[in-house]
């Protein structure tokens, strides 16, 4: 992102940071503690937040096998954690997925209310606010672990791909998003294969994972160990979510 602005932003960050630092100190353990009328599908007791990006992908992959194999345990979705989070929140993840009705991080990672800060746009697609949400959870509340989700039969792809092979631009703001994916477009030409647009989907979720990766702001994290961006690729077919690059170890 552009480093214009910058020092007043992170001091905003920064403020907005130790408020919430506070606000957390001051919850007291009557609030945090569950009721004992909770439904048979919530939290008995909140899972201790992962401070770690390995702990926290754990954290998600493990969800994710509970989705595919439909043992579920709906996790932190009572009103006992509703009230707990009311004040602050701490998500351990951010997920940078696409609009697909079919594809809810929250729903595919078996995960509760305030786990996850999502980001949802067409095809993953990203430009400065995009990033700067994707910025958010690790500089302001130490949020370890960053994915980027593409998945299968992605229409954004499909209709990014198309407009840019046959040069007929999409109507309205939507090239904007085809802006935006054609160097996924430009990556599948070269890699060529029987299916471009799967192709693309997996190209645009690795270029997108490695320029946040490098980002200016969280490539300072990465290189410490604070976190980890992995782009993974989600199965409308399985439930799965397979593993591209960056998993930490």
């Amino acid at each position: 992102m552009d480093s214009t602005g910058h020092p007043d932003r992170r001091a905003l960050l920064a403020g907005g940071l130790a408020v919430a630092t506070v606000a957390l100190a001051g919850c007291s353990s009557s609030s945090a503690a569950p009721s004992a009328t909770a439904s048979p599908t919530s939290s008995a007791s909140p899972q201790a937040r992962p401070t770690t990006p390995a702990a926290a992908f754990t954290r998600l992959m493990d969800g994710n096998k509970r989705w595919v194999s439909g043992d579920l345990h709906h996790p932190d979705r009572d009103p006992d954690r509703r009230e707990l989070v009311a004040q602050t929140q701490e998500p351990f993840g951010s997920i940078l997925s696409c609009i697909d009705s079919r594809v809810p991080p929250e729903l595919l990672f078996d995960t509760g209310l305030g786990d996850l800060y999502v980001m949802r746009t067409g095809g993953e697609a990203v430009g400065p606010v995009v990033t700067g949400s994707v910025e958010y959870g690790p500089m302001t509340s130490g949020t370890p672990l960053v994915v980027v989700l593409g998945h299968q039969r992605c229409g954004a792809i499909k209709a990014a791909y198309e407009s840019i092979r046959d040069g007929k631009p999409l109507p309205g703001n939507l090239e904007a998003i085809v802006k935006a994916l054609r160097p996924a477009y430009e990556q599948a030409v070269r890699e060529g294969g029987t299916d471009p647009v799967e192709t693309m989907a997996r190209a645009q979720v690795r270029l997108t994972a490695a320029d946040l990766r490098s980002n200016q702001d969280l490539a300072p994290l990465v290189g410490k160990g604070a976190l980890a961006v992995v782009g993974a690729y989600y199965s409308l077919d399985t439930g799965k979510v397979e593993v591209l690059a960056g998993a930490p170890s």
